[in-house]
């Protein structure tokens, strides 16, 4: 497990979070392109020392801090229908990573991610709302795709799109790909 992932109690706990209420404090004050570690560190009230030695660089620590921005806050809403729920899912998936700051925390956590421990962390938040939206339809009877097919067919073209042709995205783009994503299974 990278050292990004780990999550321990007491003192290292309380190091991350002051560390990362850093840099989201400081990126809205001064930018994202004008942090340090040192400035970080500061304001964190730690030694440069320690952010270096628990993330190795400032690249890994906003990619560490990209990734936490990006677990989601709630389950998704329960509309009484897959589709439904789906459709209201992917568009708000698509309006977050596709806001001028869910694109800055995608690019932080793809490009302090040397092992690809962060890029699948993001993809697990994903998997894991689509899994539950696919498991309360299955149990209302619904016949459902299974959660890769859905990966497949909505989040990767969002992603792509937004990482690639951000032109032209919007909340008719998601309920496509969900409509065409749902067709192929029959629902």
């Amino acid at each position: 497990m990278s050292r990004q992932m780990v999550r321990p109690g007491g003192r290292s706990a309380r190091v991350q979070a002051s560390v990362h209420t850093a840099v989201r404090e400081l990126a809205s004050e001064v930018g994202r392109d004008a942090l340090t570690v040192p400035l970080i560190a500061q304001r964190a009230g730690v030694t440069p020392s320690t952010i270096y030695r628990r993330w190795g660089d400032l690249q890994e620590l906003l990619s560490d801090v990209a990734v936490e921005r990006l677990r989601p806050d709630t389950a998704p809403n329960d509309h009484g229908a897959m589709s439904s729920d789906l459709t209201a899912w992917a568009e708000q998936f698509l309006d977050e990573m596709a806001s001028r700051t869910g694109r800055a925390y995608i690019r932080d956590a793809l490009l302090g991610d040397p092992d690809g421990s962060n890029a699948g962390q993001c993809s697990a938040y994903a998997a894991e709302q689509i899994n539950l939206i696919l498991t309360r339809a299955a149990e209302r009877g619904e016949k459902t795709p299974d959660v890769e097919a859905v990966i497949d067919r909505v989040v990767a073209p969002i992603m792509y799109r937004i990482l690639f042709r951000p032109d032209g995205l919007d909340a008719a783009y998601a309920r496509r790909l969900v409509t065409e994503a749902l067709g192929r299974t029959g629902s």
